[in-house]
């Protein structure tokens, strides 16, 4: 009954179980982890995608205000769903999604960013569907398929770590920065004691960042013109509809559901030790795409689940919804308050690198636990090895590709995840 008590009134214990709740005050360090551990990634699509599209540095800022109210929003579908249907009941952390910057590059350029909303809340319309209704094709996923998936965003996410950790572009200070930030992790969590050991990132990423300000890497000139508090824009552009445009993005959404399966399953996996429900699994989808849908209206980019804080949840084993949520919090309150996401965004990448580069490590590692624990037969060595080999392979030498429609070059040219997917769903079925 005690036991029953403290549970409800709040522990910070619960961080390791998905329901109850923590003390706000030692809960929001742990949100707090997870946003740092996806801020830059959140808002870089962003940033590439405005500046293929020639908009000016005004609209980018407020896209980027956009962008941080739709992650907080998609994150607490996620966790806490509507109606049971849309969003997974899982810690899942939802950002700009990585895999739609090409196409949408493409499609901007072609005919402008009106253009990209109305792809984006067709296709977000339809993945969010496929979604609901996942349960009638989801059984062509064997565990196998969802394995290799896993795997193989574990390894498209290590050039991103090691891009990072090398200051994006290369700077000068960043073996420095990165090499500090990485062992003050490790070493925080070797000397920790009981549940602060899983503030390891956050202890990481504020003492790297604070080296940076004093090494003077840190550039605080995009705070002068940023506003205190602004109003997110309904509908910034009117939204246009071209078929060809509709078909491709649509496709890429069908490939980031792939991902989104791979990491709802990673996250049950390492995060909660079991198998992920095929109600999680379809209640993800079904999140990522309608939020989607929704972030159109906002003038902003598909969402989707973050692998960044999937590694992050293997890492610390820090499931706890409501701690999550106050994570969602924060960046809602970024979305609101521009100049609070936009000191956020003053991070190096060195810093961050430091951390991300050892939590996708993690992922890897969780993908092949899968691999094993799906069994050694021959059948399941052969999947596993030739969709990654494949996937990885064939992805490293882009002009491989050339010899297929634009449209295929988009879709799977540089998405190791996608034909990973592709191949090992057909062997499942062949073999």
């Amino acid at each position: 009954m005690k036991q029953k008590t403290e549970h409800q009134k709040g522990t910070v214990e619960n961080i390791y179980q998905l329901n109850g709740t923590v003390p706000i005050v030692k809960a929001i360090p742990f949100g707090l982890q997870h946003i740092l551990a996806m801020f830059v990634a959140n808002i870089a699509p962003i940033l590439i995608v405005a500046s293929a599209c020639g908009l000016s540095d005004q609209n980018t800022a407020m896209l980027i205000q956009s962008a941080m109210l739709i992650a907080g929003i998609g994150t607490l579908v996620q966790l806490f769903p509507i109606f049971h249907k849309i969003g997974s009941g899982l810690p899942i952390v939802m950002g700009i999604s990585f895999t739609f910057v090409s196409i949408l590059c493409f499609v901007g350029t072609q005919y402008g960013y009106g253009a990209i909303m109305g792809t984006v809340l067709i296709g977000g319309i339809i993945e969010g569907i496929l979604g609901l209704f996942a349960k009638y094709w989801l059984k062509l996923i064997a565990p196998i398929v969802s394995a290799s998936v896993v795997t193989a965003i574990g390894f498209s996410l290590l050039s991103v770590g090691a891009n990072s950790f090398g200051g994006g572009s290369g700077s000068e200070d960043f073996w420095i920065l990165g090499s500090v930030t990485l062992l003050c992790c490790i070493l925080f969590h070797i000397f920790a004691k009981s549940y602060w050991k899983q503030l390891s990132v956050l202890f990481g990423l504020v003492v790297g960042y604070l080296l940076a300000i004093a090494m003077g890497s840190v550039d605080f000139s995009a705070l002068k013109d940023t506003s205190i508090f602004a109003v997110p824009h309904l509908l910034p552009f009117k939204m246009e509809f071209h078929p060809d445009a509709i078909l491709s993005v649509t496709l890429i959404f069908l490939v980031s559901a792939t991902e989104t399966i791979g990491d709802t399953s990673a996250l049950a996996a390492s995060g909660l030790n079991r198998d992920v429900t095929k109600e999680e699994t379809s209640g993800s989808i079904a999140c990522d795409g309608f939020v989607s849908a929704l972030s159109s209206v906002f003038g902003c980019l598909p969402i989707t689940s973050f692998s960044q804080n999937v590694g992050l949840v293997a890492m610390t084993k820090v499931v706890n919804r409501f701690t999550i949520a106050t994570g969602a919090g924060i960046m809602i309150l970024a979305g609101i308050f521009p100049f609070f996401g936009a000191l956020l965004a003053t991070l190096p990448d060195a810093v961050l690198g430091g951390c991300t580069i050892m939590m996708f490590g993690t992922i890897v590692v969780s993908g092949l636990q899968m691999i094993s624990k799906c069994g050694f037969s021959q059948r399941n060595i052969t999947i596993a090895a030739l969709s990654l080999s494949i996937g990885l392979g064939f992805t490293q030498c882009a002009d491989l590709f050339r010899i297929f429609p634009q449209m295929v070059q988009n879709v799977f040219a540089q998405n190791c995840v996608a034909v990973v997917f592709l191949v090992a769903i057909l062997l499942n079925l062949v073999l």
